[in-house]
């Protein structure tokens, strides 16, 4: 387990539902990785990389939602920026994304 955190540290993490509405190969990453376009509705199109090449077809993806952090600063990865960090979780040292059970407008807050 990790050290343990105050909310207050917990409440500056931005946590937002959206869309994937592009797929890509990413040939340059280090390790198996897609970059996907994501719509978070009011919050705008970001852009990531997820190493999820395993357990997710590319047409598997398409208007899947999602969820992400959406306030860390933009990095470079390889050629890529990416301006978001998409959750999973770990199985096998597959990555499943983690996404609401039900349809909900882009930007959603997770709480």
């Amino acid at each position: 387990m990790k050290p343990i955190i105050n909310f207050e540290d917990f409440s500056v993490v931005d946590l937002r539902v959206g869309t994937i509405i592009a797929i890509n190969d990413f040939p340059k990453a280090r390790k198996p990785a897609y970059q996907l376009t994501i719509d978070f509705g009011d919050l705008g199109i970001k852009k990531t990389s997820a190493q999820i090449t395993t357990l997710y077809k590319k047409e598997d993806l398409m208007h899947k939602q999602l969820v992400a952090v959406v306030n860390f600063p933009k990095k470079q990865i390889a050629n890529f920026m990416s301006e978001c960090l998409v959750l999973g979780a770990v199985k096998e040292n597959d990555v499943m994304l983690l996404h609401p059970e039900q349809p909900i407008k882009n930007g959603t807050p997770v709480l």
